[in-house]
């Protein structure tokens, strides 16, 4: 659907370099208004459909309306979008009036577009004009799509590091949407001591107001304003919007007796996270299906919210999906009839056998996979087997070999086969983290030097397991057509610089009808 571009492509903070041709991140038709601070948090837009896309902004009316605060009177603000750059042929506008009751945030469905159709879009308050975004419709439902093109991204943690990966997806002009698989923000309580970037508010969160600030505060990376001004976001949730390891009734690290009710805590991150983020949702239901025409249908689940508790003796009464998330899935998994069905999946579906290490590297490993000294990892799909099998199954009798697992959680690369009774039956893609701490980071030693052993000791013991690599950090972007599925991995040299270099690193692929894993051409 839209122009390809170099994987040789090298990301620097003032621009990117892109088959031979310079390109900075400012963005074409940008308002003289972009810095205004009543628009002090950017402009986004979300699940784009054949006909609509979600828009998203949030003002500051008054010194005091800061986000969190409650505080400010509510205003009136316009939004249009235009087919092009100077706004002279505006297709669609409407106004919106917003309040304290919602932190000032916008949120509105721009309806009655043109499919696959590129959009230019504004916001407009107390005589203040937003930055200009961009965004792009989906093609419609019955046409045969040639390709898509998605940047995938998943865990970044604002204290460790900078945004760099959010700032190569925004330099690209041949994406049609970014898949975000979860932990967009870390609620953790900051370290000053040690963290790269103070963060706002300086303790854990807990309270509406906490959420909101901290949502606001990712919202001031300039990379992450880039992208969001750049390309449509489909976005999922994992724990970290909430608390580290969360199920339906709590997390280990959250403590009622000094935190209050885990279902109040629960409701202020769902909320905050509804305001500040463009995603279409009923009510508190996030899990959602969108199609790109007769291409691919994009499902994105909801992994945290009606999970039962983990970790545990595996029973065959737990699940990761619920009852009405899971019976919605199979059914769209009997349904589907896209050439390639993706699912956005905040945790690993591949069962993994954790292996037998000396303990320092095993400590480092057990960390990544969210600190259990297990011999699985029973945060992911190999703690809700049940679950998991109903949907292999479901995946098996439809026996197409078209559906690709994209994950996040893990912060590292991962190409899986899928295995159900020693046959695959879906491929998985895992990228790896923004920012968050990998194995060398855990290790404390240079990347590629404490992490080939680990490596190859996952491979051995699980050979399902086509590629691994747990040092990198970076985005992934994922290549759709008829024929084939592929991710492209790119690294970063170094998290904590903005301006840090990000180049191509791998690339695997599944061919249509052969749910296995295989090696890519640069």
């Amino acid at each position: 659907m839209a122009s390809s571009v170099s994987r040789r492509s090298v990301l620097r903070a003032a621009g990117v370099t892109a088959a031979g041709t310079a390109a900075t991140f400012t963005l074409s038709g940008a308002s003289s208004g972009a810095e205004a601070p009543v628009f002090a948090h950017g402009v986004a837009s979300g699940d784009p459909m054949p006909d609509s896309v979600l828009l998203w902004t949030r003002v500051t009316p008054s010194p005091e309306a800061v986000p969190g605060s409650g505080k400010g009177t509510a205003v009136d603000v316009r939004w249009e979008v235009a087919a092009d750059a100077g706004f002279t042929r505006v297709v669609a506008r409407g106004h919106l009036r917003t309040g304290p009751e919602r932190d000032h945030t916008v949120k509105v469905t721009a309806g009655g577009l043109c499919a696959s159709t590129g959009y230019w879009y504004r916001f407009t308050s107390q005589g203040k004009v937003s930055q200009t975004g961009r965004t792009r419709t989906a093609p419609p439902r019955d046409e045969d799509v040639e390709s898509l093109r998605f940047g995938v991204v998943s865990c970044a943690n604002w204290a460790v590091g900078h945004f760099a990966p959010y700032g190569y997806l925004a330099a690209r002009d041949d994406l049609d949407a970014f898949i975000h698989l979860g932990d967009y923000l870390y609620e953790g309580n900051p370290n000053p001591a040690s963290d790269l970037r103070p963060s706002v508010p300086p303790n854990e969160l807990i309270t509406l107001g906490d959420y909101r600030q901290r949502h606001a505060m990712y919202k001031t990376d300039e990379h992450l304003r880039r992208l969001h001004a750049r390309h449509p976001m489909i976005a999922t949730w994992d724990d970290h919007e909430a608390a580290d390891n969360a199920w339906s009734g709590g997390s280990p690290s959250h403590d009622p007796a000094t935190e209050g009710d885990w279902a109040d805590r629960m409701r202020a991150a769902h909320q905050a996270y509804f305001e500040w983020m463009p995603v279409r949702h009923r009510g508190d239901r996030l899990y959602r299906r969108l199609k790109f025409g007769k291409l691919a249908d994009l499902t994105m689940l909801d992994l945290r919210t009606y999970r039962t508790r983990q970790p545990g003796p595996v029973s065959p009464e737990d699940t990761i999906l619920g009852a009405d998330q899971r019976e919605w899935f199979l059914d769209g998994l009997a349904r589907g009839t896209a050439a390639w069905n993706l699912i956005g999946n905040s945790v690993m579906v591949t069962p993994i056998k954790i292996p037998a290490l000396p303990t320092r590297e095993r400590l480092a490993l057990d960390d990544l996979l969210d600190g259990q000294p297990t011999t699985v990892n029973t945060d992911q799909w190999d703690g809700y087997t049940a679950d998991r099998r109903r949907v292999l199954d479901a995946i098996a009798a439809q026996g197409r070999g078209n559906t690709v697992f994209l994950t996040g959680d893990v912060h590292s690369s991962w190409a899986n086969d899928v295995p159900r009774d020693g046959a695959s039956v879906a491929v998985e893609f895992v990228c790896p983290s923004v920012t968050s701490d990998n194995i060398d980071e855990q290790l404390g030693v240079p990347p590629r030097t404490g992490s080939l052993k680990v490596e190859a000791a996952i491979r051995a013991l699980n050979p399902h397991v086509r590629f691994v690599e747990l040092d990198s950090h970076g985005p992934g972007v994922l290549e759709v057509t008829p024929d084939a599925v592929r991710m492209n991995w790119y690294y970063v040299a170094d998290r904590r610089d903005p301006a840090t270099a990000v180049t191509f690193a791998h690339a695997f692929r599944a061919v249509t009808g052969d749910p296995r894993v295989r090696p890519a051409k640069r």
